[in-house]
């Protein structure tokens, strides 16, 4: 498996038989990149592999149209989008996903869960591995949050933590929110998922331009065995 570090919350992953896009909203240019993303594009549109494309909510950090016109040229192109992402054009091949249900396409088994702010998180199995995407599943405490709004996040996700144990599966990628804006918190939502799912790979997410956070995370997380994978910049390359 290759996976590419586009921006923020934005990975390609590159399987043997599919690739996938998750929650694209732009491309943000490193002088470090490993990959240009123009040419990726390319490559996946010449590519006989058809491209799942995923955008877990409608926040403008996670979800823009241009993923029709950057997709266009490649007619085995499946669209699954959540179920809150209003569309004004018809386009082939899209996959409406609500919380708490499934979806088969081609030789993908789809899970859809919800998320504690909008939109939904995936879980994708394509008979060989699976795949965790969290869009914005995370334990959101903020340092000025009341007892009550800790209570009530905290209650929330840790009910959809519970969903997915349900599932009874093993999760061998978790592509998981670890962001700085939580100060001493920002930990709190990955070490939870990791205790409870314990994925075979975690990489963190949603951190912006913060890529120390991502060190730290692996730092905090010693006693764990997932393999944590640590961030350095954009346009990153992870092979697995």
């Amino acid at each position: 498996m290759k996976i590419y570090y586009v921006y923020h919350s934005c990975f390609i992953v590159e399987t043997d038989n599919s690739f996938f896009m998750f929650d694209y909203f732009k491309n943000k240019q490193d002088k470090q990149e490993n990959f240009d993303f123009n040419k990726l594009l390319e490559q996946i549109i010449k590519s006989s592999k058809p491209l799942y494309v995923f955008a877990s909510h409608n926040h403008q950090d996670h979800f823009n149209h241009s993923i029709f016109s950057l997709t266009e040229e490649k007619s085995n192109t499946y669209y699954i989008l959540s179920s809150d992402i209003k569309l004004y054009n018809n386009i082939d091949n899209i996959y409406v996903a609500k919380q708490n249900t499934e979806n088969k396409i081609n030789n993908l088994t789809i899970n859809t869960f919800g998320s504690t702010d909008e939109g939904v998180s995936f879980l994708i199995d394509d008979e060989a591995t699976r795949i965790f995407h969290a869009g914005d599943l995370n334990w959101w405490k903020w340092p000025d949050d009341t007892e009550e709004e800790e209570k009530e996040m905290e209650d929330a996700f840790k009910t959809i933590i519970e969903d997915i144990i349900k599932l009874n599966v093993k999760i061998d990628v978790a592509f998981f929110p670890v962001d700085g804006r939580l100060e001493q918190n920002y930990k709190c939502g990955g070490e939870y998922f990791i205790e409870k799912l314990q994925p075979e790979v975690f990489i963190p997410m949603h951190f912006w331009d913060n890529f120390k956070t991502t060190s730290d995370f692996k730092n905090h997380m010693i006693n764990t065995s997932t393999n944590i994978i640590e961030i350095s910049h954009n346009s990153e390359i992870i092979k697995l």
